[in-house]
């Protein structure tokens, strides 16, 4: 693979560490087949679920719902002393452990110790010297406009963290604090859904229950001095609130979120609603997903994503059958077909056909998990899934924005991040869209030709003059405004150096492949690895990205070469060498790093525009194997480039 005699060695360990990294892999499914993960234990989490058990706890009458109360009760006294256990260095909070201290769960720790100062007087010393420092000062008007300036025009993380802070006292007396928390007009929810696009509302459209919620408590407190406007939120109120119990999904958990449904909770209990039933679905939602240590997660699992993305992952370095047997392939399959939306979804409206990110009740069909789960029925089934991914494509397909680029949720319902289009969607949406080209019925293969063209028209203006695309979904904490551009860029390029080329002579301009592979390989760390761009930390999960990526531009570039030299083999080309360094680099970072495909340490992982912060177990380790098949393959023999062409469209970079 490599032309020195080092590299020939990190030839066989890269053998060996794909191999160990399968294993490690492997032997991380459930007992149904699939995968579970593990997402982090979330400080922003834990001080929102504290917050909302011990209102609820605060207005239940003694003796009602005794068994509930006490547990709720117990847990708030874990959580806070979670909190107090995890404070950073500094005195501040992160999202997780990992995380850097930031002003959003600072402030909400800090909420959530409001009535703990007693017993933890230092932690919460150190938290108020944090907050002085970082918002200017404590003075109400100058925190809350430091909130906001951290999510500039979109409402839907700043309304709820100033909610917060009021209902704990954090931001003065009631009557002037209010005045600091903006209004979110709930009546809107009593409107037709098919209005909601039109009306630009200030949050994303997963937000509806915050929005409802929200505007209920704040109207409570400071009604509008419009007497019309007073009259309609009065007369809305019920409505609203019947409304917000229908989306409310099975589980009790909005979104399956700790952080929404607290502020839920929180936000009715607030309002004078704490028997709404809602409520009451929502505390047992966080009776059940509290962790033995005291904290919440961000979210109860990503079950169907990281399935789907292990199962793409083993397909780097050949048919899932070689690693999966019939009867554990047949499993996971009939599982992911089991997770397609069959009827229009209560909460988004959502047509059938997509996939959430979790098998519960709480999931919302989106552009990732959809393409991701068809990318996977296609390595599990080929053909046998046609019709389920016939429906998934037209789903895609009916979500595409004007603008041609892949939204989250919704198709034109604003600007706001969530609900715009992005790069790492729009590309992962026509990977998948080409994968089951040839399956799909001649109408179908034509919306997938004007799709692929307007799709392509937005990554080629999207692109930044660098040659980088920012994702959506994939944040990082060391970088300049937190955006992952390996990431982003990553995505993009597989999705370009895999489309056959039907599909990339589809579009008049194509974006510019040549400069996002000078990016990335400029964005190489001198130990090898990468971070979020050039002189960030490297990370287990960027560098296997970007070896990935490398790899099939490699694969794609050596076709091209023997195209052009089928007389015979002259060497590698410059370009080829120089992809060939960087990924033998990469390799023995990842190598490295993960103790030769053992050990995985997940790094902190920014999403809604880098702004909320997470990590996953699974991550480190299906990236790894992902980047790791990929290398391994550079050197297949043509018969098994032959099966690894049947199990994936990967064609060469035009």
């Amino acid at each position: 693979m490599f032309t020195s005699a080092k590299a020939a060695d990190v030839s066989l360990t890269v053998d060996e560490a794909l191999s160990r990294t399968r294993e490690s892999l492997l032997a991380l499914r459930g007992p149904h087949g699939h995968w579970f993960g593990e997402l982090a234990a979330s400080a922003l989490s834990t001080a929102t679920a504290v917050v909302a058990l011990e209102a609820f706890v605060e207005t239940q009458p003694s003796g009602s719902a005794a068994g509930r109360v006490t547990q709720a009760r117990r847990l708030v006294d874990s959580g806070v002393e979670w909190l107090v256990r995890t404070q950073n260095a500094d005195g501040g909070w992160g999202d997780t452990v990992l995380s850097n201290s930031n002003i959003s769960t600072t402030a909400l720790v800090w909420a959530a110790l409001a009535r703990h100062g007693e017993d933890h007087a230092a932690t919460v010393d150190r938290c108020t010297e944090w907050l002085q420092q970082h918002a200017g000062s404590l003075e109400p008007e100058v925190l809350a406009r430091a909130v906001e300036r951290r999510y500039g025009k979109d409402r839907t993380f700043s309304i709820p963290i100033l909610t917060t802070l009021t209902l704990t006292g954090r931001l003065g007396p009631s009557a002037d604090a209010w005045k600091l928390v903006a209004q979110l007009p709930f009546e809107l929810a009593a409107c037709p859904h098919q209005w909601f696009a039109r009306l630009k509302l200030p949050v994303v459209s997963y937000a509806l229950p915050a929005l409802i919620a929200m505007g209920q408590v704040r109207h409570r407190f400071r009604p509008t001095f419009n007497p019309v406007l007073r009259l309609v939120r009065r007369l809305t109120r019920s409505r609203t609130l019947r409304v917000l119990e229908s989306i409310q999904p099975a589980s009790g958990g909005f979104l399956e979120a700790t952080p929404l449904t607290s502020f839920v909770v929180l936000s009715l209990v607030g309002a004078g609603e704490g028997d709404c039933p809602v409520v009451g679905r929502g505390v047992e939602f966080l009776i059940r997903s509290a962790r033995p240590d005291g904290s919440w997660p961000i979210d109860t699992d990503l079950a169907t994503w990281v399935t789907t993305l292990a199962v793409n992952a083993l397909s780097a370095s050949g048919p899932v059958t070689h690693f999966l047997s019939e009867e554990e392939s047949c499993r996971i399959r009939d599982w992911l077909l089991g997770q397609q939306y069959q009827i229009e979804h209560p909460y988004t409206h959502a047509a059938p056909g997509g996939w959430a990110w979790t098998d519960l009740t709480g999931g919302v069909p989106d552009a990732d998990d959809t393409p991701g789960a068809l990318l996977a029925l296609w390595h599990l089934a080929g053909t046998e899934a046609a019709d389920a991914a016939e429906n998934g494509v037209r789903w895609l397909l009916d979500l595409q924005n004007s603008d041609g680029g892949l939204p989250t949720f919704c198709r034109g319902w604003g600007l706001l991040p969530f609900d715009r289009s992005s790069a790492d969607l729009t590309a992962h949406t026509l990977r998948a869209w080409w994968c089951w080209y040839d399956q799909m019925p001649r109408s179908m293969q034509e919306r997938i030709h004007r799709g692929t063209t307007r799709a392509l028209r937005f990554l080629q203006q999207t692109q930044r003059a660098d040659g980088a695309w920012a994702p959506l979904w994939f944040g990082n904490q060391h970088a300049p405004q937190e955006e992952n551009l390996t990431y982003g860029t990553s995505r993009v390029l597989l999705a370009l150096a895999t489309l056959p080329a039907e599909a990339m002579r589809l579009a008049a301009t194509l974006p510019r492949t040549n400069a996002a592979i000078t990016w990335l390989l400029a964005a190489q760390n001198d130990d090898g690895g990468w971070g979020g761009e050039a002189q960030t930390p490297s990370s287990i999960e960027e560098t296997a990205l970007a070896v990935e990526v490398l790899s099939a531009v490699c694969q794609a570039e050596m076709c091209q070469a023997g195209e052009r030299d089928a007389e015979g083999p002259r060497g590698p080309s410059e370009p080829i060498s120089r992809l060939r360094s960087a990924i033998g680099r990469g390799t023995q970072w990842l190598i490295d790093n993960t103790g030769g495909g053992t050990e995985f340490s997940p790094s902190p992982i920014g999403f809604y525009f880098a702004k909320l912060w997470y990590y996953e177990k699974l991550y480190p380790i299906v990236f790894s194997l992902a980047a790791l098949g990929r290398v391994v393959c550079l050197d297949h023999p043509p018969e098994a480039q032959d099966a690894l062409s049947k199990s994936a469209p990967d064609d060469p970079l035009p």
